[in-house]
């Protein structure tokens, strides 16, 4: 059984389909990306899959269980964590707090205090996340003075915070420097050790060093899947998107 499945996933937009009856599969410990030209579909397919975006039609199943009519919350404390496309960090709190927020909320859900008794504990793993993507040594920075990149890796951070069993990442490469690029393709090789990853990225280098597979989106619809080998093989790709 699939980690996640979706069977005839749309979402329509008056006479527009943004996304037209999409069956789409990943399992457990998987790393998969998710490409496609600009306007293809890949945030709204993932917009519905976390919960953000209604479906118009068809099915989500995560792990075995519909969550179609789950609101976003619902699907996080069952553990799908999602970081956006544009930052949506808290500017004006230290990255401490953007990540003890979402401590304290995997916390609730575990039905555990949020902090008498536990402050020492919530810490150490707010530590433990900034640690994680680089950024503990600036633990009291306000996010809003974090560059565009390091804003990216807080938000990863806030995802790996909630102890997802699937993290979904949209472009979190942009803004990232080549060497954080590097470090950011480790880390995403140690998260795969613990949960599911799904990557919208455009960074051809990185999907093509980190995905098993990947998923080709063209037009709202699933234009090809298969392994990095295969998908620079394929003409319908290299016509729709690899441009060659």
């Amino acid at each position: 059984m699939s980690l996640l499945a979706t069977q005839g996933l749309s979402r329509r937009y008056g006479g527009l389909s943004a996304v037209d009856g999409v069956d789409f599969a990943l399992d457990a410990g998987e790393i998969r990306t998710l490409i496609g030209p600009n306007g293809a579909g890949k945030t709204t397919l993932v917009g519905m899959i976390c919960g953000r975006i209604p479906a118009s039609a068809g099915r989500i199943a995560f792990e075995g269980a519909d969550i179609t009519d789950l609101a976003a919350w619902h699907r996080v404390s069952r553990g799908i964590a999602y970081t956006f496309q544009i930052t949506s960090v808290f500017t004006r709190l230290s990255c401490f707090d953007n990540v003890v927020l979402a401590v304290q909320r995997s916390r609730s859900w575990a039905r555990r205090s949020l902090w008498p008794g536990h402050e020492a504990e919530i810490a150490a793993d707010v530590m433990a996340a900034l640690e994680r993507v680089g950024l503990a040594g600036r633990r009291d920075t306000t996010a809003g003075m974090l560059s565009y990149g390091h804003q990216r890796l807080l938000e990863v951070a806030i995802g790996l915070a909630l102890r997802p069993k699937l993290l979904i990442l949209d472009e979190p490469t942009q803004g990232l420097a080549e060497d954080e690029i590097v470090d950011f393709c480790k880390l995403v090789r140690q998260i795969a050790r613990e949960a599911t990853v799904l990557l919208i990225e455009h960074n051809m280098a990185v999907v093509m060093e980190l995905a098993a597979r990947i998923t080709v989106m063209d037009r709202g619809r699933i234009l090809a899947e298969g392994t990095p080998a295969e998908i620079r093989a394929d003409e319908r790709v290299r016509t729709a998107y690899l441009g060659t």
